[in-house]
């Protein structure tokens, strides 16, 4: 009979096209999952990887295979969870997707609530792209994730908990740096330095202050916030954060200012994505709860 076993290696050599790498992902040897996999192959009368000495490729029937064994695999999944979601929140191991613009201003303020609210929590956290964590949710490999909304997550639900502007960030010296309010007519455009394409960031500054494709394209391909900032700090332009992470980019720095960005808002809403079918709603309920605490505010 086929096993679950069988079909979570399978699934991990087609997410890696690699058997050691995909073996080490599941925590056995190399021959353990061949062996694992030949049985499979010779159970359903298929051949569902094409392997040589350099290369793994996935046979047209296979993906067909992998594609049933995949909806299997997560069914599983939420079958084992429909026990745990009988206990306590919080009180089973949870796996959370957050994209860089938001988990290194998130964690440090909500980690410290939940240790003291729910000491037996265990979070496995994974920083990526919206993009990434989207598919990695609507698949089953993570629980939940943060994203900034708006964002295309088609199938799968949202629950928002926090909204928030953004602050235009530049030397103290710039000029406008001193005011309370800038609008978009104020900025230098040309002086303004974004993330590179791929982060949802970049999409929604860009929608807030009306910036054109040619414009927002120009910048320097920065892959974070911290480095956006260290480039202001060396005067090569300005940039624009988010709320959140204003007072840990800005506080240490007294050489500059952060102005609020005076456009219609909120320039983008966080908010924590799950599968419709997902069965630890109280845990969900419970870590959106803790960020609300922690952010201290409501949208």
């Amino acid at each position: 009979m086929i096993s679950i076993k069988q079909l979570s290696y399978a699934l991990a050599v087609a997410k890696t096209l690699h058997f050691k790498k995909a073996a080490e992902a599941c925590h056995v040897s190399q021959s353990a999952l061949s062996t694992a996999l030949t049985e499979l192959e010779k159970q359903l009368g298929i051949q569902i990887f094409e392997r040589d000495n350099k290369k793994v490729l996935v046979t047209p029937i296979g993906e067909e295979v992998l594609k049933r064994a995949s909806s299997i695999y997560l069914q599983v999944e939420e079958l084992q969870h429909l026990a745990e979601a009988q206990s306590q929140p919080l009180s089973f191991p949870i796996s959370v997707g957050i994209i860089p613009t938001i988990a290194p201003f998130l964690l440090p303020k909500i980690l410290p609530k939940m240790a003291e609210q729910y000491p037996n929590a265990k979070l496995n956290v994974i920083e990526e792209q919206s993009r990434v964590l989207v598919e990695m949710v609507r698949g089953g490999e993570i629980d939940t994730a943060i994203l900034a909304l708006p964002y295309p997550c088609v199938g799968l639900l949202s629950f928002e908990f926090w909204q928030e502007d953004f602050y235009w960030v530049a030397l103290k010296n710039t000029k406008h740096a001193k005011q309370k309010e800038i609008t978009n007519n104020e900025l230098n455009h040309q002086n303004l330095m974004l993330l590179k394409e791929g982060h949802c960031l970049k999409d929604h500054i860009v929608d807030a202050c009306q910036i054109s494709e040619q414009v927002a394209n120009h910048g320097y391909g920065a892959t974070s916030l911290n480095t956006l900032i260290q480039m202001v700090v060396g005067n090569l332009g300005t940039t624009l954060i988010p709320e959140m992470a204003r007072d840990q980019l800005i506080s240490q720095n007294g050489k500059l200012s952060a102005v609020h960005l005076n456009e219609p808002g909120p320039h983008r809403r966080i908010a924590f994505i799950i599968r419709p079918n997902y069965s630890r709603m109280a845990s969900i309920e419970a870590f959106t709860d803790i960020c609300k605490q922690a952010l201290g505010k409501k949208p």
